[in-house]
């Protein structure tokens, strides 16, 4: 199956600015392959120009990497319009979109990768050198750091703890699968990758951020407030349960948040779930982004984190957290100790 250590990324972008560059930028070094598909479906169609496309400057953005920082030619652009859907939009919802990259990658690994999401460069070189030695994993999983407000915050809580968040336990998401001639990409919700005799990606899974205690996927998703309106808007077309009124919520949080939202970031999920302060350090593209930032070569606005900070400086908020820390720790552990349980069972009976 050729090199065990080529990697194809998969990205899939709408509105992905100002990341897109930064992103490109970090996976260059580690890619044999990196296949972006840009556009809409059409529950995105209001963050989407008339015929499909991102409303900001990511597909430029992409067409002048591929100009003048791609001297490999290791990027591949990919359109509705290149799958021969002639109004731009994407059918369905992202599970095109991911077939569409998966069917031209030539790498023995699909990482997909959402474009605002980053990680640290020794982080991902130690995901290679174990995918060397360990050949027959057939998925990998991370946990995440999901920043909102800005690149100073972090959301922890119920949300990450619980069983079942995208297709996982304990807030672990799918991210590395193995790849080669055969296999499919069957689903983006949750990602399930399918060999070429059958099997699917979750036979021989490991969470890396087990495995290397640190490990995660830095996840910018709330940082700037006119992509958390147009994730608003996306979800409220999404229909999922609890996901009511979500541009209207979204736009009264990063106007102004109260304590008691600021125990409920997420109520979609129906969980508590609260902000930290991030105190570790950002990968170097996130840093070179910010640095920008600061000088107007980028010139999106950060939200005012005045609010934020009165917060976690609140002796009641700080008293609350820990309470709701206790709690979902003794859920979560009563889950894992339940779903330990329920294999068990399985085993027993499959032995009987």
């Amino acid at each position: 199956m050729g090199n065990p250590h080529r990697i194809t990324f998969g990205i899939i972008v709408l509105n992905g600015e100002p990341f897109t560059r930064y992103n490109l930028r970090a996976l260059y070094p580690f890619a044999h392959q990196i296949i972006v598909v840009e556009g809409a479906s059409p529950k995105a169609a209001d963050s989407a120009t008339d015929d499909g496309h991102s409303v900001d400057e990511t597909l430029l953005t992409i067409r002048n990497f591929l100009r003048d920082e791609d001297p490999e030619h290791k990027v591949v652009l990919i359109t509705a319009e290149d799958e021969n859907h002639p109004n731009g939009f994407w059918p369905g919802d992202k599970d095109e979109q991911s077939q569409a990259y998966a069917k031209r990658a030539t790498g023995d690994w699909l990482w997909q990768i959402d474009v605002d999401e980053f990680y640290q460069p020794n982080d991902m070189q130690r995901v290679i050198n174990y995918l060397v030695k360990h050949p027959k994993t057939t998925c990998i999983t991370f946990n995440f750091r999901h920043f909102w407000g800005g690149f100073d915050y972090v959301v922890t809580g119920g949300l990450f703890m619980s069983d079942g968040f995208a297709g996982e336990v304990s807030g672990a998401v799918r991210r590395v699968f193995r790849w080669g001639p055969g296999y499919r990409y069957l689903t983006h919700r949750p990602p399930t990758v399918q060999d070429e005799a059958g099997n699917l990606s979750d036979r021989k899974k490991i969470n890396f951020s087990k495995l290397h205690r640190g490990v995660k996927t830095y996840h910018y998703f709330m940082v700037f407030p006119n992509q958390v309106i147009r994730k608003g808007q996306y979800y409220d077309r999404q229909g999922w349960k609890h996901e009511i009124n979500v541009e209207e919520r979204y736009r009264r949080l990063f106007s102004r948040l109260t304590q008691e939202d600021a125990f409920h970031i997420f109520t979609h999920r129906g969980t508590h779930n609260w902000l930290e302060r991030f105190e570790g350090e950002h990968p170097p593209a996130i840093l070179e982004l910010m640095q920008a930032l600061k000088t107007s070569e980028e010139k999106l606005i950060l939200r005012d984190a005045s609010d934020i900070e009165e917060i976690l400086a609140s002796w009641d908020y700080e008293t609350m957290r820990w309470f709701y820390f206790a709690s979902e720790s003794t859920r979560a552990a009563f889950t894992s100790w339940i779903n330990f349980l329920k294999r068990q069972i399985k085993i027993a009976l499959r032995w009987a």
